[in-house]
This record gives structure tokens, C-alpha cells and sequence, in this order.
């Protein structure tokens, strides 16, 4: 009865696991304003938002967006999507792309309404 049990706390385990990542390879859509991972919702050079978003990417930070409290940094190799949130800068958007820990791995940008 013992083993019963145990092979089902393993069996259970791995099914969490499973849906778990599932979960994370998963599309989601976010909404906020974009920045840059070194700034993040401070920036601290004079000027706009967006000027300062695009100076420090330009020297070789990330794209990030901020969502509330949350920072989360923005990887994409997709010269559109780059584009878009070079365009974007300092605005709010909505971005669909997929989350692992803090980065969302950037699928597509809209304007924010």
C-alpha cells in the first residue's frame, strides 16, 4: 500500500511538472509601458522617456516592460518586433510573446490604446 501511495505522489509530481512547463512555453499577452532592462521604471537621464529607452539600448541594454511593479526584460531577434518596440519606446503597448522567469521572449507588439 505504501509503494501504492508513493508512485502516486511521483506520478502526480511529474504531471505537475509536465503542465507546468507546458504553461510557460504557452503565448501570453502583456500589457505596459516599454523601457529598457537598465532603467527599468526609473530612467535616469534628462529628457523623455523615449529618448532615454533608445540611448541606453543603443548602447547595448535590452528592450524591457514595465507592468505594474514588474520589470520584465524583452528578448527578440525579430527585426520587426525590434522596430515596433523601438517605435514604442516610452509608450504603453501590448505584446504577446512567451515568459520564462523574468524575460518574455517577444512574439508580436500593438500599440497600447
Amino acid at each position: 500500500m505504501t509503494v501504492r501511495i508513493r508512485q502516486f505522489g511521483i506520478v502526480l509530481a511529474a504531471l505537475t511538472l509536465a503542465s507546468a512547463a507546458l504553461a510557460a512555453d504557452k503565448a501570453q499577452s502583456f500589457t505596459g509601458k516599454v523601457s529598457d532592462a537598465m532603467c527599468g521604471a526609473h530612467h535616469m537621464m534628462s529628457g523623455s522617456e523615449a529618448d532615454c529607452t533608445r540611448a541606453c539600448v543603443n548602447k547595448g541594454s535590452k528592450y524591457a516592460l514595465v507592468v505594474g511593479d514588474k520589470v520584465y526584460t524583452l528578448d527578440s531577434s525579430d527585426k520587426a518586433a525590434l522596430a515596433s518596440l523601438d517605435k514604442a519606446a516610452g509608450s504603453e503597448v501590448k505584446l504577446t510573446g512567451t515568459l520564462n522567469g523574468d524575460t518574455i521572449q517577444v512574439a508580436s507588439v500593438e500599440a497600447g490604446k
